[in-house]
């Protein structure tokens, strides 16, 4: 286990020093910098940028030097101070934009997570359970109705159905007299009380898929010969249930975490955009948009060490839910 361990995170390392090289070079991949898109912008507004004054801006941003340059200062800083650079587009650092907004990510995709998971593991249960029964019957058709509806698109009907038939907006995570005022017990119950909306909305589609995944998985484990001759011997059917075809069939709940690390960071991004909430997915759909390099770098780069993490932890609880599964193995003779 030690072993394992070690030479996983020699791999992490690796792994995400090349994650840094990808995603630094990707996002230079389109024509032009944030200072052609700055320039783009102001001739929009009627104002005439010289090539000249275009080099001088380059050089104030430090846009003049190689890739390799910009590469080295960038991941030098980050591992000597924890500095991830400047916004360009903000005009502010980078670590103090994404911790801004870090708590409220964190906050919604946790909540969407718990939500999916306390939903969808009795209903797939049952669904297996009771195939091919009212309720298994019901359970589909809600299934397939949350993997077909987008998550955007659900967030607009919500909205418009709670302003007209209630008179309440439901965008942001804030009501109007909490989006500026200092953190408070006052301000995280208001944040409590609107939380519910990107978390009923996040967590649908997940919550469709996995219970598919769920009954599909348990259907199986039901009719293989251990459940039979748990049952032959007496064994109450809730104990046989629970005590390992369950265990088995949560094998992709726990594999899904690699990637569902990620999206604490991300959050999604077009949901969050439609309900206006403060969360790094726009941050980074913004940052891409106006080439804002060392922004855009860090939340990348950040979603990709959570996605490396992500798969050691569904790995190690993998071994641990499922007596099979084993980090190695003697070999046989």
């Amino acid at each position: 286990m030690v072993t394992y361990l070690v030479r996983r995170l020699g791999y992490m390392i690796i792994t995400v020093a090349l994650i840094s090289i990808v995603a630094f070079a990707l996002i230079q991949l389109p024509p032009g910098d944030f200072i052609t898109t700055m320039i783009n912008q102001l001739e929009a507004q009627g104002t005439i940028v010289d090539a000249e004054m275009a080099q001088n801006l380059r050089q104030q941003y430090g846009l003049d030097r190689s890739l390799v340059a910009q590469y080295t200062t960038w991941v030098t800083g980050i591992l000597t101070r924890g500095d991830f650079g400047w916004s360009f587009a903000y005009l502010r650092p980078v670590s103090v934009l994404i911790w801004e907004r870090f708590f409220l990510t964190i906050s919604v995709t946790l909540s969407a997570m718990i939500f999916t998971w306390i939903v969808a593991i009795p209903i797939g249960i049952l669904s297996a359970v009771k195939q091919y029964s009212i309720f298994d019957y019901i359970a589909t058709v809600l299934g397939f109705l949350g993997l077909a509806i987008p998550n955007f698109m659900f967030a607009l009907v919500l909205m418009w159905f709670a302003f007209d038939v209630f008179g309440v907006n439901v965008t942001g995570l804030f009501s109007p007299a909490y989006q500026q005022a200092p953190w408070s017990f006052a301000k995280i119950l208001d944040m409590l009380g609107r939380i519910w909306v990107p978390m009923l909305i996040i967590g649908t589609a997940g919550t469709a898929g996995l219970i598919r995944t769920l009954r599909a998985n348990l259907l199986d484990e039901l009719r293989k010969p251990y459940v039979t001759t748990g049952r032959s011997k007496g064994l109450k059917f809730s104990r046989v249930l629970l005590k390992y075809p369950v265990r088995i069939a949560l094998n992709p709940f726990v594999s899904a975490l690699a990637l569902q690390f990620p999206s604490l960071i991300s959050g999604v991004a077009i949901t969050a955009i439609v309900l206006n909430l403060p969360t790094l997915g726009p941050l980074l759909l913004s940052s891409l948009q106006s080439q804002d390099m060392y922004l855009a770098g860090s939340i990348v780069l950040m979603m990709s060490s959570l996605t490396v993490i992500g798969v050691l932890v569904s790995d190690i609880l993998l071994a641990v839910l499922d007596p099979r599964i084993r980090f190695g193995g003697r070999k046989s003779v």
